[in-house]
């Protein structure tokens, strides 16, 4: 789906006379039609309505209207377990469910806020119920949606794995959003054929937004993905994340939807400098790879997400962030890493970046090759496609959940996800000479050109000048 440059007509009144509250809610709205997150006049109109600041009492209106998160419950050891998402990614989902007034819509994950949008988009005619398995959120929720007059949701208590007798509407549902951290999506039989499910959905330890169109009982996505991050599911639907520990090094290694693998072998690995492979594949200091590492997800074996302790003297260079585990793969007593080289400024200051594979222990510099030669594949062959393609069907009752042999088929507790890679041939390069000194920068003609002042040119192919 393709972003309208365009702002919707607005029929709201102009932002005069209105009190501090109202005239936040208005300028949130025009920050997010001018940045392409709302796309039609009824989220508009959601978005202008619903008072965002009586659904965050404990802060100020300037936070409650900012756009970011709003925490709202806490865990006891200080954890987030509710929250208003930020407002962009909100409007993003709302646009993806493409809800139409009439719809029958559950809401994943409760808050209130979210739950009145889409009460103002489904109207009277509408039926919305948004579902929480803590009873602090829901009382919360029924508190405030009361207090707004959007007493007409259904609040319930439940664990959302399995919903609860009843709640289905003959047909099933027109739309269902989650806004809740989920690694599956057990709810495909409840959505009427055509519906639209939008939903967070974890793979390989990364969140996309996801949204998809069921069709002859699967799912189907149709747009781009939204890394984005969610409070995460409770109940029988949390995720194990599969981590393992190397032992003495503050070094972690997941695979959340992989087989684990021993990793006490690869202590002595982590203990010399690594072999370096490089690709001549750049990105830029702002630009995202996510779809990278979903691809390289389904295209190595042994795939895994590495993070480590903060100030950990393990060897790994230029560690991952905390919150976004960077790429791995493990071969026996070796293992090899995504990693980047800052080679320019650019011209915002940002930086531009070379992808290169980190190899550790007596095999890295084949493991690192292996990687990097994936990194290359994708730049060549799919870099340029707009998006991967994915369809979830769900398993039958008694099937086995065995590994497919379909290298990029994940196998979830209640669905098996396939994941289609276009092929759309794109460059973009870091030419160097004999010597590997930087020459030139180069960028695709099939994708925008990330920063400006950057070559954008076509059919050319990573690799070195020679002078």
């Amino acid at each position: 789906m393709t972003r309208s440059t365009e702002r919707p007509a607005v029929t709201t009144p102009p932002t005069t006379g209105l009190d501090e509250a109202g005239a936040l809610r208005h300028h949130l709205a025009d920050q997010l039609a001018d940045a392409g997150h709302i796309r039609t006049p009824a989220v508009d109109k959601a978005l202008r309505t619903v008072p965002r600041h009586a659904f965050a009492p404990e802060v100020p209106p300037q936070e409650a209207y900012a756009n970011d998160i709003v925490a709202t419950c806490h865990s006891d050891d200080g954890r987030i377990t509710s929250s208003i998402s930020a407002p962009w990614l909100q409007a993003d989902m709302l646009e993806a469910a493409r809800l139409q007034p009439g719809h029958r819509v559950p809401e994943i994950g409760s808050g209130g806020y979210n739950a009145a949008l889409i009460a103002e988009l489904v109207g009277p005619t509408g039926g919305v119920t948004t579902l929480d398995i803590d009873p602090a959120v829901t009382d919360r929720a029924t508190r405030y949606l009361a207090q707004t007059g959007y007493d007409r949701v259904r609040v319930v208590s439940a664990d959302a794995e399995y919903l609860p007798v009843g709640i289905v509407p003959d047909g099933g549902f027109d739309a269902i959003l989650v806004t809740v951290d989920t690694w599956d999506l057990p709810w495909i039989d409840a959505l009427a054929d055509g519906g639209r499910l939008v939903a967070p959905l974890r793979l390989h330890q990364y969140t996309w937004a996801i949204g998809f169109t069921k069709n002859d009982g699967a799912l189907h996505s149709g747009e781009p993905l939204i890394v984005c991050g969610f409070v995460a599911m409770q109940g029988a639907g949390a995720w194990e994340a599969n981590r393992r520990t190397v032992p003495g090094t503050g070094v972690h290694l997941s695979w959340e939807d992989g087989t684990p693998m021993p990793v006490d072998q690869l202590a002595p690995a982590l203990a010399r400098e690594p072999h370096v492979a490089h690709t001549h594949v750049t990105v830029c200091g702002q630009e995202p790879f996510d779809a990278l590492t979903l691809y390289l997800a389904g295209a190595l074996p042994g795939f895994c997400r590495l993070s480590v302790d903060p100030g950990g003297r393990n060897g790994v260079l230029n560690p991952p962030p905390k919150h976004w585990p960077g790429a791995a793969i493990v071969r026996g007593p070796s293992l090899a890493r995504l990693a980047t080289e800052r080679f320019s400024d650019g011209d915002d200051g940002n930086g531009v970046y070379e992808l290169v594979a980190h190899g550790y222990g007596p095999s890295g510099h084949l493991a690192a090759q292996e990687m990097a030669e994936q990194v290359q594949h994708w730049q060549r062959n799919h870099r340029a496609a707009l998006c991967p393609q994915i369809t979830i069907h769900p398993l039958t009752e008694g099937a086995t959940r065995a590994a497919s042999d379909d290298p990029h088929v994940f196998v979830k507790k209640h669905t098996r996800v396939v994941i289609d890679w276009p092929v759309v041939p794109g460059t973009a390069a870091l030419l160097t000479d004999d010597e590997g000194r930087y020459l030139l920068h180069l960028r695709s003609a099939n994708k925008p050109i990330w920063r400006s002042g950057q070559w954008a040119l076509t059919g050319v192919r990573a690799g070195s000048l020679r002078g």
